[in-house]
């Protein structure tokens, strides 16, 4: 289930408001038809009593040979009256709390004939359990009256309100008159209607995707500085000589902007104080180095002179190395767009022209935007070590929808797997002796994965399977 959730805050963000929002409206759906259905059958009942009472007043002020055919005219499919000695038969599933109600109102209404008898039955449909009271109060002040008061529909209304009438259905009132005789009613109660119509659907729609289109421009809007920030970040890793991040938006984001920044700032300035007393130390060393040099050319023994002179040569090459790789992490070379496959191709011929055993295997052209003096750099360092160490070195190009990827492979023994991580770290070498003959000052990896990763890329190294180890620079398509 989890699998199934956004993983960004925008989308956990918009999926808690879109939650809520369908939560709130099933409530109010709920609120709004069960609120309607009662009150529609509520008014339905006031108006049926309301009527009875009026009828009942005109048959018995009518004359008595009147009263079949003021019954006859009175009675409809919908609205049964009749005359007769006794009662009609009530329903013995009379809800008593109703009919107390609706007595009493008839009984209000009849007040001129207070020696009348009454009789109601409410009956509840077949297979439906009566609903709860009437979620609204009614005024029940003011004087009694047909329509308003203790005597009217707000005083029967607020009668229901204790009373179990949402599912009333069959209502039959029996009033007596003054010769005796019983004038019955039969009629049912109104119903709801269907509780959701198409008129509620498309405005709850509408409503839903006003807010809908607001949340999502809100969500947008606060999350947004984030990926900006999360950009920045991951360019700092490219280049911490990246310009700021604008120092905008919400307060919080203006906080995280601004120690951004500062952290950037503070980054540079250890990174060229570090280039700076690199270079410091360089020019101090080369001063000595000249002297040993001029003093070692005033050795009369040929042999112990080119001894010295080799050593001092060494360090003065492991002194400029150092001081070129602690300038090119922060020199930051101009981005251009090249040819792939022609920046790999260069250092490949320029070593195969020289006699050493390189090859490249047809690539396609690929444009990407790069260093390329420094990529090129890396690519030549990697194909150095292959030849150095492996005898040969072939290398290739192959793009998937991911990254592209340039393999340089050779024929050499391989690393063990436990030196695979170490043979990044500056001036770490396999070969002990640190013989010029054997290899250099172990710092061709490290030069070649800076490089790589200030293209956001990553440097792997793996022994192949026939033999041999496979250097492959990963860069993000």
């Amino acid at each position: 289930m989890s699998r199934l959730l956004p993983k960004s805050l925008f989308g956990q963000t918009l999926l808690i408001l879109l939650l809520g929002l369908l939560v709130s409206h099933a409530i109010g759906a709920w609120i709004y038809t069960g609120a309607r259905e009662q009150a529609v059958r509520a008014i339905g009942g006031f108006a049926a009593a309301q009527r009875v009472a009026n009828l009942s007043r005109l048959v018995e002020d009518a004359p008595a040979d009147w009263r079949p055919r003021i019954v006859a005219a009175l009675s409809d499919p919908t609205f049964g009256v009749s005359l007769a000695p006794e009662p009609s038969n009530q329903s013995a599933n009379a809800t008593d709390d109703a009919a107390r109600i609706i007595e009493d109102y008839v009984r209000r209404q009849l007040s001129g004939l207070p020696d009348r008898q009454v009789r109601v039955a409410v009956s509840a449909p077949t297979g439906r359990s009566p609903g709860g009271p009437f979620p609204f109060p009614f005024d029940h002040g003011g004087p009694p009256g047909p329509m308003g008061g203790r005597g009217g529909m707000a005083a029967m209304m607020h009668d229901m309100m204790g009373a179990n009438v949402g599912a009333w259905r069959g209502l039959q009132i029996a009033v007596e008159l003054g010769d005796g005789q019983w004038l019955s009613f039969a009629t049912i109660l109104p119903q709801a209607g269907p509780s959701v119509s198409w008129q509620f659907i498309i405005s709850m729609a509408l409503m839903g995707a006003i807010v809908l289109t607001v949340s999502t421009w809100a969500v947008r809007r606060v999350t947004a500085p984030l990926g900006l920030l999360s950009a920045a970040a991951d360019r700092l890793g490219r280049d911490v000589a990246a310009a700021p991040i604008a120092e905008a938006g919400t307060i919080e984001m203006q906080h995280a902007a601004r120690a951004f920044n500062r952290m950037q700032q503070r980054l540079r300035r250890l990174i060229e104080s570090r280039t700076r007393m690199l270079a410091a130390v360089s020019h101090d060393l080369r001063t000595p180095l000249t002297l040993l040099r001029l003093r070692a050319e005033e050795v009369a023994d040929a042999d112990e002179r080119d001894k010295m002179l080799a050593t001092i040569g060494e360090m003065d090459e492991m002194i400029g190395t150092t001081l070129a790789y602690a300038r090119d992490e922060v020199r930051a070379e101009p981005r251009r767009r090249v040819d792939i496959a022609a920046l790999v191709a260069s250092p490949v011929d320029d070593m195969a022209d020289a006699g050493l055993p390189v090859t490249m295997a047809p690539a396609p052209e690929l444009i990407y935007e790069c260093q390329s003096g420094a990529l090129k750099r890396a690519v030549a360092n990697l194909l150095d070590n292959a030849v150095k160490y492996g005898k040969r070195a072939r290398t290739a190009i192959t793009v998937n929808t991911d990254a592209i990827q340039i393999t340089v492979d050779d024929d050499g023994p391989g690393i063990p797997e436990a030196e695979l991580g170490r043979v990044f770290q500056p001036f770490y070498r396999l070969e002990e002796s640190r013989s010029r003959d054997t290899g250099g000052i172990g710092l061709g990896l490290a030069i070649a994965q800076s490089i790589v990763q200030t293209h956001g890329g990553e440097l792997r190294l793996a022994n192949r399977p026939d033999g041999g180890l496979s250097a492959c620079i990963s860069l993000p398509a």
